[in-house]
């Protein structure tokens, strides 16, 4: 569909959680589809509204792919307007979150990675990534998350996303790297997308997890994997925490576990910081693994979210349970909406868990495509 035909599309930015999801949906959506965009009121229910780096550079990375005319993708700018000229391309790609601040940015690789992968999927060839900045950081997906959930989740519908670690990234330096590729199957990519049925999980078979310690002493991992191993020991057939020593330019320390359960897998992380025992850190992650067995959903909240995308260009009907809905989830839901891809629905069970209901709308994925 070309722009001309489908008209621009308006995004509060402000709605909801009014964060980056926002615009990052928007965006990838916007060069899927071919329509224009415009995003007011960036990221305005964050203390510091607007664009940071690690938006700023999703937007010149997709802008890439489509060959986007762009305004207001600079830091801090509270309103933005995306024109794709073409639908996405293959190519080699280099995108850098470093480059969008002077004095450099940890700003988080794996958010800019899962904008500009599903637009990716459009194009005709292959793409490949090397995205450089945060790799580990705070309040986004970690690269483990990216490794062992999101991407075996969208191996689940069909695409072959293959990705690596080339180096470790966090805050505040960053310089981190993550490497991918996949394959595009061009204009016919939704038709190729399955989707998805996962109500109930399985049984949880293995916890495999990862204590970081980056420029630190030996015992500040030892000390994560000896007590995330006690508090899970026995809630699973195996319990696997292996501490780690890595090199990175900043010095970081963090937890990784991993649930493998019968249908899926879920991930849940936490940072250290200064003055925080280590012993504090994996407690926090083994709480927040141990809850999700309690409540019994087959996704965690943040797979949930991060999902909603893929699946709302997917051939057909999906199902999957979660914890609940948060107001991210809740937001990304709308900005979905907003395009006409998918209806989105959220019903609470009898078993407390809530039930994601994501129904592509007729023929919307195979009309999906800019201008060549």
């Amino acid at each position: 569909m070309d722009a001309e035909v489908t008209g621009k599309i308006v995004i509060d930015g402000s709605h909801g959680e009014g964060g980056g999801q926002i615009v990052r949906t928007s965006l990838c959506l916007s060069a899927i589809t071919g329509r224009e965009l415009e995003v007011e009121h960036v990221r305005a229910g964050r203390p510091k509204p607007g664009l940071a780096a690690q938006h700023v550079t999703a937007v010149l990375s997709i802008a890439k792919l489509c060959d986007a005319v762009v305004t207001g993708a600079t830091l801090g700018s509270q309103s933005l307007s995306f024109r794709p000229r073409k639908k996405p391309q293959s190519g080699d790609y280099v995108f850098d979150v470093a480059e969008a601040r002077e004095g450099g940015s940890a700003g988080a690789a794996s958010l800019v990675l899962q904008t500009v992968v599903p637009a990716a999927l459009f194009a005709d060839g292959s793409c490949h990534f090397r995205i450089l900045g945060g790799t580990h950081v705070s309040w986004s997906p970690p690269f483990d998350f990216l490794a062992h959930a999101w991407r075996p989740f969208l191996a689940r519908m069909g695409v072959a996303l293959d990705i690596a670690l080339g180096a470790y990234g966090f805050f505040p330096l960053g310089q981190g790297e993550i490497v991918a590729s996949l394959q595009g199957q061009g204009s016919s990519a939704g038709a190729t997308l399955k989707p998805i049925k996962v109500i109930d999980r399985g049984q949880l078979r293995t916890i495999r997890g990862r204590a970081l310690a980056a420029n630190l002493p030996a015992h500040i991992p030892q000390r994560m994997a000896d007590r995330a191993s006690a508090l899970l020991a026995g809630h699973a057939e195996r319990v696997l925490v292996e501490p780690q020593r890595i090199r990175a330019a900043s010095p970081g320390a963090a937890i990784f576990l991993t649930a493998e359960f019968d249908e899926l897998t879920c991930c849940f992380s936490a940072f250290g910081r200064r003055g925080k025992p280590s012993e504090a850190v994996a407690e926090e992650v083994a709480e927040m693994l141990l809850r999700h067995l309690a409540g019994g959903a087959a996704l965690d909240v943040h797979l949930a979210d991060q999902v909603l995308l893929p699946l709302s260009l997917a051939r057909g009907r999906s199902l999957f349970s979660c914890p609940s809905v948060t107001r991210h989830m809740d937001s990304n839901a709308w900005v979905i909406r907003q395009f006409g891809l998918a209806d989105i629905g959220f019903e609470r069970g009898d078993s407390g868990r809530t039930i994601v209901t994501v129904e592509p709308a007729p023929c919307a994925v195979s009309e999906q495509g800019g201008k060549s």
